[in-house]
């Protein structure tokens, strides 16, 4: 994702130039290099379609989009003061993180919002390929937390216990009651959340200063690429983990620790892993592969 200015093109609608924008700060590609006929939305969506296709992607229309709950990219007009505006959405539950015509809506749930149409901007090559084994994956814990209700305040351990099949004791999602919880059987991804230091030095950096305990994740590493672990099996001291998939930040994470993570922690939101053996973990213990 990249910032990027509305194009100038009076013959085009102000909701498809908004559109274009919000395209292309999530293809990344110069909105000067989008296609952007005279007219109004419709007709420039046959036209990103067509250029979409070229690149192996495409806009999927949703039928029920304040409803839709997927952690990707999608593309919402808003009906907003009498005129119809483009926002860029992501997570589940999904917010607004980009807004080019009404920046006032950066941060809002989508749920709220009066959506009159919306595109899913999807790959269109479904095939799962294997990762790619690279370096050694080496790194260690630097803190711990875990908090006992939904939307209870985290709280930082000096040692936490890993159970298998359910996280860490005394954690929401060890108990099932997590506000992601699954209410039926059990699901991959849900026994325990890592997130990287390294995110929330650049963070502070930028300053954007965010404690640990706000990202609302059970484990801060440093050292290792966490992202790099998905599909893989590692080590947390001597507990034995497989990471599921990326831990993507979410609008209810926004609610919940203030406002402004949502889009700096798109894909750097950490990962989601299963516990797989019991043990002790201990701030300092090496994480590694298995």
């Amino acid at each position: 994702m990249i910032d990027t200015d509305l194009p100038t093109a009076p013959s085009t609608s102000a909701v498809a130039r908004g559109f274009a924008a919000c395209l292309a700060s999530v293809t990344e590609v110069p909105v000067t290099d989008l296609p952007l006929p005279a007219g109004d939305l419709h007709q420039a969506l046959g036209a990103w379609r067509s250029w979409l296709a070229g690149q192996g992607s495409g806009l999927v229309p949703i039928a029920d989009p304040t409803g839709f709950q997927w952690a990707g990219w999608w593309i919402a007009v808003v009906q907003t003061a009498g005129t119809e505006v483009a926002t860029l959405a992501f997570g589940t539950p999904p917010g607004v993180v980009l807004s080019p015509q009404d920046p006032d809506l950066l941060g809002r749930a989508t749920a709220e919002l009066p959506i009159t149409a919306a595109y899913a901007v999807a790959s269109l090559d479904p095939v799962l390929r294997p990762a790619t084994v690279g370096r050694d994956l080496r790194g260690s814990v630097e803190a711990l937390a875990v908090a006992p209700a939904a939307e209870a305040p985290m709280q930082v351990l000096e040692v936490a216990v890993a159970r298998v099949g359910r996280g860490l004791e005394g954690d929401r999602y060890a108990a099932g009651a997590g506000t992601f919880s699954p209410r039926g059987d059990r699901r991959p991804g849900y026994d325990l959340t890592l997130i990287a230091a390294e995110v929330l030095d650049e963070l502070a950096a930028a300053g954007h200063a965010v404690d640990f305990a706000a990202t609302r994740r059970n484990v801060l590493t440093r050292g290792i690429d966490l992202n790099a672990l998905v599909g893989r099996r590692f080590l947390v001291g001597d507990v034995l983990c497989e990471g599921r998939r990326p831990c993507e930040p979410c609008v209810h994470l926004e609610r919940l620790s203030g406002p402004g993570l949502l889009r700096p922690l798109i894909h750097r939101g950490g990962l989601r892993a299963d516990v797989l053996t019991d043990g002790e973990v201990r701030p300092g213990a090496p994480v590694r592969l298995a």
